[in-house]
């Protein structure tokens, strides 16, 4: 089993879930006592809140990729940064180690394919669905074209985000506004992502195809540790 570097605490809410995904999938596969060999980088999320919210990729490109190269000395083998945001970082940070980051958006695509939708909704930060690192990377690469929410539905799903999940807070009138918001779409599919999305919204709450990434990200990485 190779072993998983995880670049987390953006939020340590959704880290969690990666942890334990993790794990459960190395347990399914290899029964026993058997469990992922992971090392984890967990960050102070408000000082990368300030450097998002300040606009300073630069600053907190600097602080991945320190922590990416620590990760990679510690013995890590691959790299999963678990959040999708933080991915703007991600070209920079693979240039900076010689060990593959696997990326989000690679192993959600998949996914997508497979359930026959080509145009889904985008359910993230604001950064995540305004900008064109995720969303430019899924149409180049994988023939995927992401819609997002309408600017006020961004600014409802990013607060939520940041005000509610990153911070535990699960309120069932925020579950309904996202449903909201995908009930005015003609997407056909969703697309959690955002790593704590998945801490509102099941898969089985919509009628549409949901593709969580913190799930499907998590399987990938144990795919690469496995193979």
């Amino acid at each position: 089993m190779k072993k998983i570097g995880l670049l987390g605490g953006m939020s340590w809410e959704s880290t969690v879930v990666y942890y334990q995904q993790l794990n459960r999938i190395v347990r399914e596969r290899l029964g026993g006592l058997h469990s992922a060999d992971l090392l984890l980088w967990s960050f102070d999320f408000a000082e990368i809140e300030h450097y998002q919210s300040q606009a300073d990729w630069d600053g907190v490109t600097t602080l991945m990729i320190d922590a990416a190269r620590k990760l990679e000395r510690g013995g890590a083998q691959c790299l999963v940064i678990c959040t999708n945001t933080m991915h703007k970082t991600a070209p920079d940070v693979q240039a900076s180690i010689d060990i593959p980051l696997l990326h989000i958006a690679d192993a959600s695509a998949p996914a997508i394919k497979e359930a026959g939708s080509v145009s889904p909704l985008l359910l993230a930060t604001g950064y995540t669905m305004e900008q064109d690192f995720y969303k430019g990377y899924l149409q180049e690469r994988h023939g995927i074209d992401v819609q997002i929410p309408d600017k006020d539905s961004r600014s409802v799903v990013h607060n939520i985000i940041y005000e509610e999940l990153c911070r535990g807070i699960i309120l069932p009138e925020s579950k309904q506004r996202y449903l909201d918001v995908v009930s005015r779409s003609n997407a056909d599919g969703v697309i959690f992502g955002c790593t704590e999305v998945g801490l509102l919204l099941s898969p089985d709450d919509l009628s549409l195809p949901a593709f969580d990434t913190t799930m499907l990200h998590a399987k990938a990485a144990i795919d690469f540790a496995l193979q």
